[in-house]
């Protein structure tokens, strides 16, 4: 198995955990971005604020364990994401959004925990019109026989098919497992991978270190047994033949395509996000500029 080790970004309120993009590996299927952030828990008052910001050319999946979180976007999307759930946001051709505490969870203090990741949009996708969808906890399968209990976000895992759209061909679960449990992990998918967010877990007898991102060996079904009560992620799907360019909050298979949006970024040229336009994130290594007019 190929292991990546995160690089920990302490963020103020809580540590965010990045594995994917790395030096070593840039995806797993069409996984590009994935990130862990908390568990910590914010102070009465305090939240994350995470200002209005572009994407283009990918999909942005959060998915939490604890607490809550406010997404608006430009398409003029008010949606509360809890844990469970799952939020799809789909750049394509552009797309703004920002991420805040709610106010009534700001009000009284409250967990934060969870992950979010980024999806390459597949070849002749990558300028589809932008678009969001999000899944209630009830939505999504969810596999569970007393000892492990795995929550199908996106893709068929365990005989079972998550609503979610899939640009491309994608896995995503998350398995809560109580120790001594296990759980196969299927070998369908061109690529995938596995990230232990809590707990202690081994694969095939081997130790898994928290927070590292472990690549599988393709076509090779595999048994996932938890050590101590545990939260494993499994991730991957089909392997992208054509290389993807990463910078900032860009993905896309042309330089060109970056550069553009970077233009537009700074030149204000993207649409502003209703309900949350007093505020944005500008562009890496660029003056503050004003506000939205």
């Amino acid at each position: 198995m190929q292991v990546i080790t995160p690089s920990t970004h302490d963020i103020g309120a809580f540590d965010v955990r990045r594995t994917l993009p790395d030096k070593a590996r840039t995806m797993v299927g069409p996984f590009i971005f994935v990130d862990q952030f908390g568990p910590a828990h914010f102070d009465i008052g305090k939240g994350m604020d995470v200002r209005p910001h572009p994407h283009i050319n990918l999909a942005t999946v959060t998915y939490l364990f604890e607490g809550a979180i406010d997404h608006r976007d430009s398409l003029g999307t008010l949606a509360t994401i809890r844990p469970g759930a799952c939020n799809l946001m789909t750049a394509g051709r552009g797309i703004v959004h920002s991420e805040r505490t709610p106010a009534a969870e700001r009000a009284t203090g409250s967990a934060i925990s969870g992950m979010q990741t980024w999806l390459a949009l597949p070849d002749g996708k990558e300028e589809i019109d932008p678009a969001f969808e999000h899944a209630a906890q009830e939505d999504l399968p969810l596999i569970d026989d007393g000892q492990v209990s795995a929550r199908v976000i996106m893709g068929s895992l365990w005989g079972a098919s998550s609503p979610i759209t899939q640009h491309a061909a994608t896995i995503y679960a998350d398995i809560a497992m109580k120790a001594g449990a296990a759980i196969p992990i299927e070998a369908e998918a061109d690529e995938r991978a596995v990230v232990v967010a809590l707990g202690d877990a081994s694969l095939d007898g081997e130790r898994l270190d928290r927070y590292s991102l472990y690549i599988l060996k393709p076509g090779e079904a595999m048994t996932l047994r938890a050590a101590s009560d545990a939260r494993v992620m499994l991730l991957g799907g089909e392997a992208f033949t054509t290389p993807r360019h990463l910078w900032w909050n860009f993905v896309s298979s042309s330089r060109d395509r970056i550069n553009e949006a970077k233009h537009d970024w700074k030149d204000r040229k993207f649409p502003f996000v209703p309900g949350d336009s007093e505020e944005y994130i500008p562009l890496p290594g660029m003056p503050k500029t004003p506000a939205y007019p």
